[in-house]
Parts: C-alpha cells; sequence; structure tokens
C-alpha cells in the first residue's frame, strides 16, 4: 500500500484539474527503478506485480491517490503562452520518503486532459525510454534531476510520423514547480495565489529562505549550479522554455535534449530549435532570462512599492552571472585537475577542441586516464603539464581528481537510438545494457567498454525530437 500526502492537491481547486488518466488496452512493464523505489519507500515486488503495473499504466488509481493535471504558463521560445498545464501528464500523488523527502508520482503519456490543446495525451516508447535513459544518467552523475521509476508498454498504437508504440513513464520528482506555474497566475493577477505558491515552494525546496526575495535569490543559486553542471557534461537541454525551468532548481522535461559527440559552443540539437536559441553555450543567458521571469511574477509580493520590488529582483538576478561564472570556473578548472584557478586554461582547451572537432567526453577522459591527446591538441597538452609543474601537482594526482569529474560514459544519441529502436522491435537486451552501464558513468565495465566510443560517421545522429 503507498501512503499518500497529496500536498499539491490541498492547494485551491484553480492551481489543477483533477483528472484521471487514461486507461490503456494491456499494460506491460518494462522497467522498474527498484532502487529509486526503495529510497521512495515503495515495495518494488509490488510495483511489478499486476495491481502495480495497472497503476504505473494510469488503469488502476490506488487507495490515497488523487490524481491531477497542474495549470502553468510559460515562453516557449521567447513566446508567452497563458495556459498551457499538463496536456499529457497526471500526478497520482505524493509520497513522503523515509528520509522525509516528498516525491511526485506521476504518469506522463496517460491520456488527454483539459490542458491538452487537441493532442492525444499519449507518449510514444521512443521518448519514454530517452527519458528514463538520461535522467537516471543524470542522477547517477549527481545532477539534481527528475527522475524515471518505470516505463510501461500500453498495448496501443500513437501516431506521429507514423504508427508507433505507445508507453507511460512514471516520472518522480520533489516537485514539478515551474517558472511557468508562477506565470500562469501572474498573468491572472492572483496575487493571492501568488503568495501560496511562494509558501509551497519555499517549503518544499528553500525551507531556509526568507519570503519571496529569499525564494528568487535561492532559484537563482540553483540554477546557477544546475547549468554549470549541464555544460560541464556537454549537456544540451534542448527546450530551456520557462515552462520547462524549474524553481527548485532541477532538470526537468527531457524531450530534445543531447550529449554532445564533438563540441562546438553553438551545438543545437532540437529539430524546432532553428535559432540556436538554447544552444550548449546560450543556457547561462537563457537561465538568466528565464529567471528574469520569475522575478516579474514575484514583484507584488517583493515590495508593495514596485519600483523597489523592481530595484530589489533585479538585483538578485544580476547575481546569476558572478554566480554561474564562479560554478563554471569549479567544473571546467576541475575537469583539467587544477581547480578553479584553471578555468582559464580550462577555456583554451574548449576552443582548441572547437577548432580540431574533438569529442567533448573522450577528450576529458583521456586525459583524465592519463592517454595522449589528438595532435591537434599536442600543443595545449604541454602548456597544461607545464603549468602542473609550475604548480607543483603531479599528473597523476591531477588525474584521479578529473577521473571524479569526467564520466567515462554518457547516454549518446546514437546508442540510444539503438536501444529504441531494438525495443520496437521486441528486444529490450540493449536499453537493458545501457541502463547498466549508465548507472556508474565514472568506470564503465570491460565488457561495456564499447558503449564509450563516439559514433562512426553512419551512426550520427544530427538532430532530435519532442517526444510530442
Amino acid at each position: 500500500m503507498i501512503r499518500f500526502d497529496n500536498s499539491y492537491a490541498r492547494l485551491p481547486e484553480h492551481f489543477f484539474v483533477r483528472v484521471a488518466p487514461e486507461p490503456v488496452a494491456a499494460p506491460r512493464l518494462l522497467a522498474l527503478n527498484a532502487a529509486l523505489a526503495a529510497e521512495m519507500g515503495l515495495d518494488a515486488r509490488a510495483l511489478a506485480a499486476p495491481e502495480g503495473v495497472a497503476m504505473l499504466a494510469g488503469n488502476h488509481i490506488p487507495e490515497g491517490a488523487e490524481p491531477i493535471a497542474q495549470a502553468y504558463a510559460g515562453h516557449q521560445f521567447g513566446g508567452f503562452v497563458p495556459r498551457l498545464g499538463d496536456g499529457r501528464a497526471v500526478l497520482l500523488g505524493e509520497v513522503v520518503g523515509p528520509d522525509g523527502a516528498h516525491w511526485d508520482i506521476q504518469l506522463k503519456g496517460s491520456g488527454r486532459t483539459p490542458f491538452s490543446r487537441g493532442g492525444d495525451g499519449r507518449a510514444w516508447l521512443g521518448p519514454v525510454l530517452r527519458e528514463y535513459l538520461v535522467s537516471e544518467a543524470m542522477a547517477a552523475l549527481g545532477v539534481p534531476t527528475t527522475r524515471a521509476l518505470a516505463a510501461v508498454a500500453t498495448g496501443e498504437d500513437v501516431w506521429r510520423d507514423g504508427r508507433m508504440p505507445g508507453a507511460v513513464l512514471t516520472r518522480v520528482a520533489p516537485s514539478h514547480l515551474r517558472v511557468g506555474t508562477f506565470q500562469y497566475f501572474a498573468a491572472r493577477q492572483d496575487t493571492e495565489a501568488l503568495g501560496t505558491l511562494t509558501a509551497f515552494a519555499i517549503a518544499r525546496h528553500y525551507p531556509q529562505a526568507e519570503g519571496p526575495l529569499g525564494l528568487l535569490e535561492a532559484a537563482v543559486a540553483a540554477q546557477a549550479r544546475l547549468i554549470a553542471q549541464w555544460m560541464a557534461l556537454g549537456f544540451i537541454h534542448g527546450v530551456m522554455n520557462t515552462d520547462n525551468c524549474h524553481v527548485g532548481g532541477i532538470t526537468i522535461d527531457y524531450g530534445p535534449c543531447a550529449f554532445m559527440d564533438d563540441f562546438h559552443p553553438g551545438r543545437v540539437f532540437s529539430s524546432i530549435d532553428r535559432g540556436g536559441r538554447y544552444a550548449w553555450g546560450n543556457q547561462p543567458q537563457i537561465a538568466a532570462w528565464n529567471l528574469a521571469q520569475f522575478a516579474t511574477c514575484l514583484l507584488p509580493l517583493i515590495d508593495p512599492d514596485r519600483d523597489r520590488a523592481i530595484e530589489r529582483a533585479t538585483a538578485a538576478v544580476h547575481r546569476f552571472g558572478p554566480l554561474w561564472q564562479e560554478a563554471w570556473a569549479e567544473r571546467l578548472g576541475a575537469k583539467i585537475g587544477l581547480g578553479p584557478e584553471g578555468a582559464d586554461l580550462g577555456q583554451a582547451l574548449l576552443d582548441r577542441m572547437a577548432e580540431t572537432g574533438a569529442d567533448f567526453t573522450v577528450t576529458f577522459r583521456t586525459l583524465a586516464e592519463g592517454g595522449p591527446l589528438p595532435e591537434g591538441l599536442a600543443a595545449w597538452e604541454a602548456d597544461w603539464r607545464a603549468e602542473l609543474g609550475r604548480r607543483g601537482i603531479a599528473p597523476e594526482a591531477a588525474q584521479a581528481m578529473m577521473r571524479r569529474t569526467n564520466p567515462a560514459i554518457i547516454p549518446r544519441n546514437h546508442r540510444i537510438e539503438a536501444a529504441i529502436a531494438a525495443a520496437v522491435a521486441g528486444d529490450a537486451g540493449p536499453f537493458e545494457r545501457l541502463r547498466r552501464a549508465l548507472a556508474t558513468p565514472w568506470e564503465v565495465a570491460p565488457e561495456d567498454d564499447d558503449l564509450r566510443a563516439p559514433p562512426a560517421a553512419h551512426e550520427v545522429v544530427h538532430a532530435t525530437f519532442c517526444g510530442t
């Protein structure tokens, strides 16, 4: 039995719509995250049993659940949409884990809601497996993120570019509070709702924060750290709209996301990001822009005098730049074993990598493992070794630090696509193998060493797509 404590469903009714998931024809468990279930205080065996699989598919509403679709708005590629909301997801309820942590349990791909805007509310197998693999890889890499508890096949087809097998992802998170959630009420000038939402966000994510300005300041700091982590791994979110920006500083909504192979700061994978708005190198400025929209929502709560509120909120948002620079210097410096003082040398390496087309993950990991870099990076490597000598740092000591900050394996696009293609054909082996290897990203078992390799020319994935 799951013990629900549905705090969001106790908020005023205009925060959400009560709606049940739509049942599916023939639910079948594809993947279950037993370790995460234990962390949440759930019984993995019960989840894998027929009644548990029925719940994970949306066919069974367990006792104590209060399924809802949350309301939110958002800027999508800069254009404001005042009413978005959960169009293909239903929040079943919340549980409190053994450690006191709160977890939303959400079914993604669970059918239409009043926010579906003409869509079918479903998901096909590909995006479900992609989000499962990437979100769990991010968690293993230490990045704050939503998590994947389970994936279930529906036994039904959905239509995208053609007929595709349907699936439901069970996504869990401390909350699903987005900048767009605040924008929904700000657009309606509902100050009372904004106050309620602010109190909820503080209690859930930043209990030490004092009032709405404290919430903004905490969100700015959390986003600065998060974006630095993304970039240090070569990760591109792909669709950093305000409805995909979490006020708790966690990664949410893995749609057209990707980890880079060959490095370039302008790299884009999202098929819908034709102008490069959300390119790898643009992510800090977009995060700051999103936070400015968050600050605008909070102005009536920060100070009754609008001019004073703007001054205080602006100062808070302007802290993002220095905080990100600090976090980025720490991450980039650690990637070459020198700490924050080595960030300039790290940037010089990125510049050379962009010129030579070097693979992001392989380059840093090769350096960490003591292997020789490609000829185009040899001059930089000589400068790096000279810098180690000037500082009296043994290469072995630097490389020990680097092996803790440069993963040996990432969820590469071509490997994910191959796993999806195999799963569609009925073979779950490649998915399971990749899932196992990504759970220990700093060290890879010898039998999985081939999963580290960049794609061959014919395997390169140039574009990724939103699940809708």
